[in-house]
């Protein structure tokens, strides 16, 4: 299978670096916003075209499938265009930043047959699929998830430190990760959401610090606090609180907590998937689900659960701003 990969960013060498483990997949084409960036990255991991024209790329003949790593506000109009050219296409996280533009994709999907996912690494992360796996089979019972992601952006920076030609969204993007994740955990989408937000910011025009609070049918809780004025190391990790031990899961890594210590043992996940890498994971299920002609784990129908979630939480927003 041959792919594009659009945007040359930290998300995009995520993509490069999980596909040339998985035999049989090529990277042929590479498209980014400017000629320089996209050229160094293209060369690097010895992608044999390169281009900053969009069209150009997903429309060779030698792309099968498009993974989209560019700026969130574009995510709709590419993906789009994408399915119209015939091609798969894996969405990153968030597979758009409004209801009404991820039902379109959904709707698009469904008319074209194509197989459209989006990129919910955390369902793939092993320390994730560790729990869920045992949620499924009734070994732990979920009681509450407490999740945090933090970072230090008062200026329009990426997670490489270079700087953004777009705005980040707490919302749209980080809270994103959260709310899919409890539903996923749970089964449904919450019954009780709230969101309240902090000032936002005069130059970014987005709020700094957001929390949401949800609660689950089965009755299970989550409390997520995000913020972009955090002086500290990034991350995100998630507290699994169950009738059966406290569990920290921080991205791929999984640790099992005591009253003492929150990292005090560290639980082999390694039989969890086919790799220890939750990109690589996610790469899998998207060529798995085209190989197989079905919809895949975080398909964009699926993942409009968590988009309506994220739209409530938005009209909440909006309302007491006023």
């Amino acid at each position: 299978m041959k792919f594009c990969i659009v945007g040359n960013g930290a998300m995009g060498v995520a993509h490069l670096k999980a596909l040339a483990n998985i035999p049989g997949m090529e990277v042929t084409a590479i498209q980014s916003r400017t000629a320089e960036g996209t050229e160094k990255t293209a060369k690097e991991y010895k992608v044999p075209f390169w281009t900053t024209d969009f069209s150009a790329a997903i429309n060779r003949k030698d792309v099968d499938a498009v993974i989209l790593t560019s700026p969130t506000q574009m995510h709709h109009d590419q993906a789009a265009a994408c399915m119209k050219a015939g091609k798969h296409v894996l969405i990153e996280i968030p597979m758009t930043d409004s209801l009404v533009d991820a039902e379109k994709l959904v709707k698009l999907q469904k008319e074209t047959g194509l197989t459209a996912m989006a990129g919910h690494v955390r369902r793939f992360n092993p320390g994730h699929q560790w729990i869920h796996q045992r949620i499924t089979k009734g070994e732990i019972q979920l009681q509450q998830i407490q999740a945090h992601t933090y970072f230090f952006r008062r200026t329009n920076m990426n997670a490489l430190g270079a700087p953004r030609s777009w705005v980040d969204h707490l919302l749209w993007h980080h809270a994103c990760h959260t709310v899919d994740m409890f539903i996923y955990q749970t089964g449904g989408v919450p019954t009780q959401i709230y969101g309240v937000e902090g000032p936002h910011d005069p130059n970014l025009g987005i709020a700094m610090d957001l929390s949401i609070i949800m609660k689950a049918k089965n009755g299970a809780i989550c409390t997520l606090s995000t913020s972009f004025n955090n002086e500290g190391p990034i991350g995100s990790p998630y507290r699994y609180i169950c009738d059966k031990g406290t569990w920290i899961a921080f991205y791929d890594d999984l640790f099992k907590a005591d009253t003492k210590n929150d990292r005090a043992e560290k639980v082999d996940t390694s039989h969890c998937d086919v790799s220890q890498n939750g990109f690589e994971n996610q790469d899998r299920e998207f060529i798995k689900a085209i190989q197989e002609n079905r919809q895949p784990n975080s398909s964009v129908e699926d993942a409009l659960r968590a988009m309506q979630t994220l739209d409530k939480v938005e009209q909440q927003l909006i309302k007491n701003r006023h």
